[in-house]
C-alpha cells in the first residue's frame, strides 16, 4: 500500500505505529474478543439457564443474537458508510450494552432473548473495526492491523471455559452478562478516547424498501437453517421460512436494481472480487463452525463407548484441543498482516489458509484416536483459519473503495453467517441418516453418538468445502484492480468528507 494522505489528514501525520494507534487497536480488538467469548459463555450457560426458566427453548439464546447481526447488518454498514464508522460502531456497543443489560436483570425467559437479540448488533462490529482501522492508520500499519484485531478472536476462547466455570459456579448464571455490560462499558469508553472518526463519506439515502426486504429475508432464511433439524426439513414451519424467505430476497435484488442509491450496489457485488471474496470468506467461516462443533464432539465421548474414538473428556479438559486452534488463529493472522505489508497478496494467503483447512480436516478424517497427533491437526486448523479471517478485510480493502466498505463488507458478512449455518447442517443431515450408532435407549441416556464411519464422512465434507474454497480464492484475479468511483470532495466545519456516488 502506498504512503498516501488521506481526507483530513495532515501531511506530517505520522506513518507508523504509535502509542495512540496501539491503544486503539487494542481498544478494538478487546471490543471483539467479548463477541468472541459470548458465544463460548453462553453456549455453556443455556443448560444453568434453561433450568432456572424451566424452558426447552434454549437455542434461541443463540440463534437471536445471529439473526438480528445478520439481518442488522447491511443496514449498519450503509449507515456507517453515510454518517462515520466510529459512530455507528459506538452506537453498535451501547445498543449491545443495554441489552447484556437487559438480559442480566431479566425476569422471563423472554425478556431474557429479547435481551440477547439487541446483543446482536455486536455481530456488524467486525466489519466496523477493520474498515475504520482502513480510512484512520497510516497505510503502513493497516495490514497488520486489520489482520490483528480480525484474528485475534480465536485468543479469548482458551481461557473462556475456565473463566466460564468459575461465573456459573461462584455467581450464578447471570453474572455472565454483568461480565458482558462491564466489558463493553470499559472497551466502548477505551474505543471513544482512543480512536478517531473516519472522514469518508457516502453521500447517499437510505432504501428503506430494501433493507426491510434484505432483513426479512435473511432471517427467514437463517430461522429455517436453525430450527430445521429440530423441526423437520418438511415441516410447514420450516418450508414458509425457507421459502419466505427466499422470495424476499429475490424481491430485494430485484428492488435493488430500480431505485437510485439502493442499500447495496450490485453493480459492486456483481464485481468478481467482491462475490468471489463473498463466498470463499463464507466457506472459512462455515468450514470454523464444523470444526469447531465436530472436534469436541468426538473428543468427549467416552472411550469406553467402543466406537474407535473418544477421549471422554470434560468440556472444561477439552481447553487442551482448542488451545492450539485459538493460538495458531492468531499466529496466522499476524502471519497475514506481516506478509501484506510487504506486498504478498492477500489473495495467496486465503487460498494457503483454506487448504491448510482442507488438509487438516483429511487427517482429522484418517486419524484421530491419537491425541497428540490431533492437537497438531488443531492447530493446523487454526492456522488455515487464521490465514483465511484475515485475508477477508484485506482482499475487501484491495477491491472496494473506502466510501463502500462498510456496505459492502457487511453482505460479506451476511455471506458467512449463512454458509457456517449451512455447512453443519449438511454434515448433521448426513450423520443423523446414516451413521447413528446403535446404542439402547438407556446406555445413551437422551444422547446420540456417531459411528467412527460417521465422523470420517463429516471430517471429509469439510475437506472438500475448504477445497472449494480455495478453487474460489484461486479464481481471484492475481492483480485486483480497486473500483474507481466518480467522487466529489465537500468538507464540513468538522473537516470531514462526503463523497457523491454516480450510477
Amino acid at each position: 500500500m502506498d504512503a498516501v494522505t488521506r481526507p483530513g489528514e495532515s501531511p506530517g501525520a505520522a506513518q507508523n505505529w504509535t502509542p495512540k494507534l496501539v491503544f486503539s487497536m487494542a481498544s478494538m480488538l478487546l471490543l471483539l474478543e467479548v463477541l468472541t467469548v459470548s458465544y463460548i459463555m453462553i453456549s455453556m450457560s443455556i443448560p444453568a439457564i434453561s433450568a432456572h426458566f424451566q424452558t426447552t427453548q434454549g437455542a434461541w439464546l443463540l440463534t437471536a443474537m445471529l439473526l438480528v447481526g445478520a439481518v442488522t447488518g447491511p443496514l449498519v454498514g450503509k449507515l456507517a458508510d453515510m454518517y462515520g464508522k466510529r459512530k455507528l460502531l459506538l452506537l453498535c456497543v451501547v445498543v449491545a450494552t443495554v441489552g447484556s443489560l437487559l438480559s442480566a436483570v431479566a425476569s422471563s425467559y423472554a425478556v431474557l432473548v429479547a435481551g440477547r437479540a439487541l446483543s446482536g448488533v455486536l455481530i456488524p462490529c467486525v466489519f466496523l473495526t477493520y474498515s475504520l482501522i482502513r480510512d484512520i492508520f497510516p497505510p503502513k500499519t493497516i495490514a497488520l492491523a486489520v489482520s490483528i484485531v480480525t484474528s485475534g478472536l480465536g485468543l479469548v476462547a482458551i481461557p473462556a471455559p475456565f473463566l466460564t466455570g468459575w461465573f456459573l459456579d461462584n455467581h450464578g448464571w447471570r453474572s455472565i452478562f454483568w461480565f458482558f455490560v462491564i466489558a463493553m462499558v470499559v472497551f466502548g469508553a477505551m474505543i471513544f478516547v482512543s480512536t478517531e472518526e473516519s472522514a469518508v463519506r457516502l453521500r447517499s439515502k437510505i432504501d428503506l424498501l430494501g433493507a426491510v426486504l434484505l432483513g426479512a429475508g435473511i432471517a427467514g432464511v437463517l430461522v429455517a437453517l436453525s430450527f430445521g433439524p429440530t423441526w423437520g426439513w418438511t415441516n410447514g414451519s420450516t418450508l414458509a421460512y425457507l421459502f419466505g424467505g427466499t422470495a424476499l430476497l429475490v424481491g430485494w435484488l430485484a428492488s435493488a436494481g430500480m431505485v437510485a442509491a439502493p442499500l447495496v450496489d450490485l453493480a459492486v457485488l456483481r464485481r468478481r472480487p467482491v462475490w468471489l471474496t463473498a463466498i470463499s470468506s463464507g466457506m472459512a467461516y462455515g468450514c470454523s463452525a464444523l470444526f469447531t462443533i465436530l472436534l469436541p464432539m468426538m473428543a468427549m465421548t467416552p472411550a469406553v463407548m467402543g466406537l474407535g474414538y473418544g477421549f471422554g473428556v470434560s468440556a472444561k479438559g477439552f481447553a487442551v484441543f482448542q488451545a492450539p486452534i485459538g493460538g495458531m488463529v492468531v499466529v496466522g493472522g499476524v502471519v497475514v498482516g506481516i506478509l501484506v505489508g510487504r506486498n504478498v497478496r492477500p489473495r495467496l494467503l486465503m487460498i494457503v489458509g483454506l487448504l491448510m483447512f482442507s488438509a487438516a480436516f483429511v487427517c482429522t478424517a484418517l486419524s484421530h484416536t491419537n491425541k497428540p497427533l490431533l492437537l497438531v491437526f488443531a492447530g493446523l486448523a487454526g492456522t488455515g483459519m487464521g490465514l483465511a479471517y484475515a485475508a477477508v478485510p484485506n482482499l475487501l480493502i484491495e477491491a472496494v473503495p473506502p466510501q463502500l466498505q462498510a456496505s459492502t463488507a457487511s453482505i460479506v458478512s451476511v455471506a458467512q453467517s449463512v454458509i457456517a449455518s449451512v455447512l453443519p447442517v449438511i454434515a448433521f443431515a448426513v450423520l443423523n441418516n446414516s451413521y447413528i450408532a446403535a446404542f439402547p435407549p438407556e446406555m445413551t441416556q437422551g444422547h446420540t453418538f456417531y459411528t467412527d464411519k460417521g465422523f470420517q464422512i463429516a471430517f471429509l465434507i469439510g475437506a472438500v468445502a475448504s477445497g472449494i474454497g480455495a478453487l474460489l480464492a484461486v479464481l481471484l484475479p492475481r492483480r485486483i484492480a480497486q473500483l474507481e468511483v466518480p467522487a466529489t470532495q465537500i468538507a464540513d466545519d468538522d473537516q470531514e468528507v462526503a463523497v457523491v456516488f454516480a450510477h
